[in-house]
């Protein structure tokens, strides 16, 4: 099976795993965030954007953040969808880089 895209070269592999780490941090640091804004009763960081960051590579970040800061985990969606969004993801990563 042909995948749709190609990370050709030794720089497109450093950006593919750049990219990776970013979106996981991102992932992780606005569960953190989101977390803080819901003790504070403040604004919050909707659920979609918590989604969008999770399917775009940020899955494991969203939900190493879901347990670190134990936010969402009451949230059957939540504590179903990203531990097998993240897992779905290091495979498609694993394939990508071997």
């Amino acid at each position: 099976m042909r995948m749709a895209f190609s990370i050709k070269g030794e720089m497109g592999m450093k950006l593919f795993i750049i990219t990776v780490i970013v979106m996981n941090l991102v992932g992780l640091l606005i569960m953190g965030e989101d977390k803080k804004r819901a003790k504070k009763h403040e604004y919050r960081i909707s659920e979609r954007t918590l989604w969008i960051v999770a399917i775009f590579g940020g899955a494991i970040g969203t939900t190493a953040g879901m347990q670190l800061y134990r936010h969402k985990t009451k949230h059957t969606a939540f504590k179903l969808g990203f531990p097998i969004l993240a897992i779905l993801e290091m495979i498609i990563f694993i394939k990508i880089i071997i």
